[in-house]
């Protein structure tokens, strides 16, 4: 455990330094990612005003609040893609991988989560931008705080298992971009991450529930940004606790099949 331990501390560090050295062109793809969610603050607050002032009890400050929590949870929850997963196989890097005497995940994880550090770093000045733009309605206790803290983390765990197990695929065949569009899709619609769980139809908030995709978008954004008791952020962290248990399962009865599966290519 010592030895993993120090393996995520140094890779972190790389990543951290790694990224650091192209901090400007970071700069501009965290800009880039910030259009989406000016547009839907712009856009529901637009909606609240004409509706008297709240939207389902949202009002222009609780939209400002929820996306400006939003990109540093979308940052937070940028993982490993199949389509990383295409190029590993196809260009027979994964081979490499297996090599190494720590299992790729590992390898996935500890570099991201360095990434992590980097990009809360640059994303500070610009929710600095954000909050005296839009002036939005956030005052957490330190029950949020502690929790939102755990649950960011929790997401990225998640969203990396299911994307990872997803991604492996690519074992059976060499475009996966249409079956990830398609969670893609589901996960735009049932994270939270369009509009706030609150705003979608009934049958939708309850077919969330039992859905990953919930716990690793509106979760953390509404326990920092919204009202939930404590009994609800303990609520959330434990449905976390599940699915990173579900992920880990399923992961893991994917690698067993693809590994039976797998025949190196390359140039």
């Amino acid at each position: 455990m010592s030895a993993l331990l120090d393996f995520y501390r140094t890779l972190g560090k790389i990543a951290v330094v790694v990224q650091f050295q192209y901090r400007v062109s970071m700069y501009f793809y965290m800009i880039g990612m910030i259009t989406e969610p000016v547009i839907y603050l712009v856009v529901w607050s637009t909606v609240a005003r004409a509706q008297g002032g709240s939207v389902a009890g949202y009002t222009p400050g609780a939209f400002a609040a929820y996306y400006i929590v939003w990109t540093l949870v979308r940052n937070m929850n940028i993982v490993f893609t199949p389509y990383g997963w295409e190029q590993r196989i196809r260009s027979g890097n994964f081979s490499i991988d297996l090599l190494r005497p720590i299992h790729f995940l590992h390898v996935d994880i500890a570099y991201f989560a360095g990434w992590k550090l980097v990009m809360i770093t640059l994303w500070l000045p610009i929710a600095a931008v954000l909050v005296l733009a839009f002036k939005p309605d956030l005052h957490p206790n330190l029950l949020q705080i502690a929790v939102f803290l755990i649950a960011i983390w929790g997401a990225y765990l998640i969203r990396t298992l299911f994307l990872e197990t997803l991604g492996m695929i690519s074992f059976w065949t060499t475009r996966v971009g249409a079956i990830y569009e398609l969670y893609f899709a589901l996960e735009l619609l049932l994270s939270g991450r369009l509009v706030p769980m609150p705003l979608m139809p009934a049958w939708a908030q309850q077919l969330a529930w039992f859905a990953p995709f919930q716990w690793t978008f509106s979760y953390p954004i509404e326990a920092l940004a919204g009202n939930y008791s404590a009994q609800q952020l303990f609520l959330g962290l434990g449905m976390q606790a599940l699915w990173i248990g579900l992920g880990m399962l399923l992961f893991n009865l994917m690698w067993r099949a693809c590994s039976r599966h797998y025949s190196a290519v390359g140039n």
